[in-house]
């Protein structure tokens, strides 16, 4: 599975510092939340790296748990740190956030490829199924009808961006497989590619699997994106539904002013 690849490609050791002075004015979980941003930011806590337990922290530093547990979470809040249930605290990937036009449509790869990054995506999801209501409404699809469902994985420099999970009419797309890199490039070889789309943004907390597939902590912010996508006939050929990490991407749009 593809989240599992994911997270074997994350595991690491944890690192224990030999010491951790607290030193300087206010609360101690400040002081301590300030000591591991130092570490973070300076190398010592690498990314991926697992921190100490509560209890370890608290007895190198000489502070409560509490106090532990108020500074860790601080650094959720602020990206730092992912937590999740049952696998501990690691030091959270650095992301260099994408600027992403809402102006232009265009494929992930196409936006990788002019930011010169290195983007891949991981399957999680291709094949033909017959069609949900949700798809059947935003493709105008009959009861019966089946759609070629494909769902994936964004990550650049090998960090994940985004999950984009997408469903197309088996009229414009028979056989998922095709799909080599670029869902688009497929549609335009079968003379399918969509002109024009319509997307609704909404902001979302990261939740379950999702989370783990993004690499960050249950309840981090997040954007989601519904897009619906259309010929130049008109005719709706994609839907896809996407989930953006929060911290990875900045959505302008150029607007004009009336007269």
């Amino acid at each position: 599975m593809a989240d599992q690849e994911f997270m074997a490609d994350s595991v690491q050791q944890t690192q224990r510092p030999n010491n951790w002075t607290l030193s300087g004015n206010g609360p101690l979980y400040l002081q301590l939340r300030q000591r591991l941003e130092e570490e973070i930011r300076n190398g010592a806590l690498s990314p991926g790296a697992a921190l100490p337990s509560e209890r370890e922290i608290a007895e190198i530093c000489d502070v409560s748990r509490v106090t532990v547990r108020k500074a860790v979470q601080a650094l959720v809040r602020e990206g730092f740190v992912v937590q999740r249930r049952g696998s501990g605290t690691t030091v959270a990937r650095q992301v260099n956030r994408v600027e992403q036009s809402l102006s232009r449509l265009t494929s992930f790869s196409e936006d990788m490829a002019r930011r010169s990054v290195t983007g891949r995506s991981v399957w999680i999801e291709r094949g033909v199924f017959s069609a949900s209501p949700a798809e059947m409404m935003a493709l105008g699809l009959r009861a019966d009808a089946q759609v070629s469902r494909i769902a994936r994985l964004r990550m650049a420099n090998d960090v994940p961006l985004a999950i984009e999970r997408a469903a197309l009419s088996t009229q414009y797309l028979p056989d998922p497989g095709a799909i080599q890199h670029s869902l688009y490039e497929a549609l335009a070889e079968l003379g399918n590619k969509p002109v024009r789309a319509i997307q609704r943004i909404s902001a979302v907390n990261m939740r379950g699997d999702d989370a783990v597939l993004l690499d960050v902590s249950e309840g981090s912010a997040g954007l989601s994106i519904e897009r619906i996508s259309y010929s130049a006939q008109g005719a709706a050929i994609e839907f896809t539904r996407s989930l953006y990490r929060g911290d990875a991407y900045d959505f302008v749009a150029e607007l004009k002013i009336g007269d």
